[in-house]
């Protein structure tokens, strides 16, 4: 996902669990030349493989190879076996047991499992406020936790674009009925209880042009745990007796997904595409769309779902992600045995980078009114773009949003913040799917605007073209290019490991997407620095260009349009011609103008030799002692990177007196964050976080900031 510096409008809903997308993370630099060799090939017993040998973080121990199995199935084989451990003869670490378990065990739903099923990537964006050896325990409870579980991830390459014309949200469907058991394993639930039972989480979503299917367990259980989920691609039983309970679960999501005005626009703007591009597709489901419709056209959805599975659910458009501790010949003949059988149709792959400029219409570059469901004043500006995938080594969308979602000195949101007219800004795209398929590229600015700046909307929208305009007259500058390299490369080198299902799920959409050296690289490092590409992006966002959304409860009963699907209601205006050529024509203000060169981007990665006694590192030591403060030093012997954090606590009684109190307290810190905002920036974007926020101290009363910088 390519946002600068702010919260996500991450479009994607179609899950089967509640879990929560992972951050991507745009990292640089670190990478091998263009003409290095990065992988070797072999060939075994019908399988083809190659071990990846990827510029890579010094913190990423793991191994990788990719294989394609003679169903023309290709699987990235992760072994995460660590510094210090090791493989018996079998190739499985020396603590494993016999994956093998028995096969009732599917059938059995343990009542002990008290196992935590959430995993994630580590989060740098702040800290807990709670803090204290509770909040450590649970941090290595579950770094534990993610070191005995092994993951596996498959990605069939089809989603909604593919739905057909009839059944609008099949794709979907599907994705959900694939669970209701298989030939080998017809029990409804197998795979779940299975899951359940030792310790891990499985998860699906459909998206564009990919349906995802994810699981986590613990280590000794996930060759078994293969076997069942394998099934489900093999000869999965897809019965009628469970097409109306999944339809409904089907519908109840797209009933979750009502209230979320980033899904309501998103749906707007793919009615205002071409009239039968994929992109202006329902794409979600719901019980009109996948039951009553099809009905009373007389179409049978259970023979149409069938048709569908036969049709795309093909191995050779199909990648697998493992990842476990076992050595990765063991990981192969793993998968080769479990995952050949997936049948091939040999039909082709649907393509659908023909279908270019959805947008090309006339309901495209107007200004839409609409009523949102949280009270809120938003302006979401959105540009078409050609498809630009295959530019993933210069990512000229990045550079743009990196710039233009700036919030430092001569910035745009520098100045509409000095206004009083947004409280938050942000510039680029979601990610792969609605936003960035093989159709087209949407970049977008979303601002948060005050009600000052609801009423000043036409003084916004100008401040947005203007400092547009200063970034076209200045051209792309290749220095600001290589500092997002060298802030993203130094967040690459030092980056610390995702839990296993986070990986998988990361690394198998990105083997439809880039070739195998770039599977781990491609959709996080910038490459190649190309100004006449992202000077072509330029010209692509102009105001002429722009489709803007302006939500606000304000246009309650003004509104004379309906969307069909989400009965969204919104008005539409054209854009005079004085006013566009005003914009068109516009001079940018000396108030704009390209951030300073960031003078906290770090460069020297040495570490210093402890100077402590062996009996002064375990404890911190106390350097400074005054009349009102305390200063405390620990020096870390044990990770050694090149990280500081820093802890201050502002301790006061005066903050928990009375309610008022701790209202103004809330106050001061928005103050304070407000303040800091635009000097702090700088730090932030070189990877220096920053936070503070109340927190109460062990058996004291005594209440304070913590505020938090590392």
């Amino acid at each position: 996902m390519v946002r600068c510096h702010f919260q996500s409008i991450c479009f994607s809903i179609y899950r089967r669990m509640s879990h929560i997308p992972r951050k991507k993370v745009c990292k640089t630099s670190l990478m091998p030349s263009r003409n290095e060799e990065t992988v070797n090939r072999y060939q075994n017993n019908d399988v083809n493989w190659m071990n990846l040998n990827v510029e890579k973080s010094p913190n990423d121990y793991k191994q990788y190879r990719v294989i394609d199995l003679p169903n023309k199935l290709k699987a990235l084989l992760i072994c995460d076996l660590q510094s210090g451990e090791s493989f018996d003869k079998d190739g499985q670490q020396l603590d494993n047991v016999d994956p093998e378990t028995p096969e009732d065990d599917t059938r059995v739903v343990s009542d002990q499992d008290d196992d935590d099923n959430s995993s994630g990537c580590e989060s740098d964006d702040g800290i807990s406020s709670d803090g204290g050896e509770e909040a450590s325990g649970d941090h290595k409870q579950a770094k534990e936790k993610s070191e005995r579980m092994a993951a596996a991830a498959l990605c069939v390459g089809i989603g909604s674009f593919s739905d057909p014309v009839a059944f609008p949200g099949m794709a979907h469907f599907l994705e959900h009925m694939v669970f209701m058991g298989s030939e080998k394993y017809p029990n409804e639930n197998a795979f779940d209880e299975f899951i359940t039972k030792h310790g891990g989480q499985s998860n699906a979503y459909t998206n564009c042009e990919q349906t995802v299917f994810f699981f986590d367990i613990e280590r000794k259980y996930f060759m078994k745990a293969l076997d069942i989920w394998a099934q489900f691609f093999i000869n999965p039983l897809l019965k009628e007796d469970s097409v109306d309970r999944e339809v409904k679960a089907v519908d109840s999501e797209f009933q979750m997904s009502l209230p979320s005005d980033n899904a309501r626009v998103e749906q707007l703007l793919g009615s205002f595409a071409k009239k039968g591009h994929p992109i202006s597709k329902f794409m979600y489901g719901n019980l009109k769309s996948l039951k009553t419709k099809p009905q009373e056209d007389g179409i049978n959805p259970y023979d149409r779902l069938h048709e569908f599975n036969t049709r795309h659910y093909s191995s050779h458009y199909m990648t697998l992600v493992v990842q476990s501790k076992e050595s990765l010949d063991t990981l192969q003949q793993w998968v080769t045995d479990i995952f050949s059988p997936i049948p091939n149709n040999s039909q082709q792959q649907p393509d659908f980078s023909k279908e270019v400029k959805p947008f090309d219409t006339e309901d495209f570059c107007k200004l839409y009114r609409v009523v949102p469901v949280k009270d809120k004043n938003q302006l979401e500006i959105t540009w078409a773009l050609p498809n630009l995938m295959t530019q993933y080594r210069q990512k000229p969308l990045n550079y743009l949003s990196w710039l233009i979602g700036h919030e430092g000195k001569g910035s745009l949101m520098s100045f509409l913040r000095k206004k009083l007219w947004a409280l938050k800004l942000a510039a680029g795209f979601n990610g792969v799917g609605f936003d960035y398929n093989s159709t087209s590229s949407q970049f977008n600015v979303s601002i948060t605007l005050t009600d000052s700046g609801l009423d000043n909307l036409e003084q916004v929208l100008t401040a947005v073209f203007e400092y547009l305009q200063m970034l076209s007259d200045v051209g792309p500058q290749q220095w600001i290019f290589e500092e997002i390299q060298t802030i993203e490369a130094n967040d690459f080198r030092w980056k610390e490991q995702c839990d296993p299902i986070d990986n998988v799920d990361d690394l198998v959409v990105n083997m439809h997407l880039y070739p195998p050296e770039h599977y781990i690289t491609g959709d996080v490092l910038l490459f190649d620095f190309d100004p006449e590409l992202i000077a072509e992006c330029q010209q692509m966002i102009q105001p002429s260009k722009a489709n803007v959304v302006l939500l606000s409860k304000t246009h309650q009963g003004s509104c004379d349009l309906i969307e069909p699907w989400f009965q969204t209601k919104y008005g539409k205006e054209e854009f005079g011609k004085e006013q566009m050529n005003k914009w068109e024509t516009c001079t940018p203000g000396p108030e704009f103008h390209l951030p300073e060169k960031n003078q906290y981007i770090a460069k020297d990665f040495s570490l210093k030799p402890s100077d402590m006694a062996d009996a002064q590192k375990k404890l911190p030591t106390l350097i400074h002692s005054g009349e009102y403060s305390k200063l405390y030093y620990k020096k870390d012997d044990k990770f050694k990177v090149p990280k500081a954090y820093c802890y201050f606590y502002l301790i006061s009684p005066l903050v928990n007196v009375n309610a008022e109190n701790r209202v103004l307290f809330g106050i001061l810190k928005n103050i304070l964050e407000q303040n800091l905002s635009e000097v702090a920036y700088a730090a932030s974007v070189a990877q220096l976080r920053e936070d503070a926020g109340r927190t109460r101290g062990g058996h004291r009363e005594d209440t304070g900031i913590n505020a938090f910088y590392a």
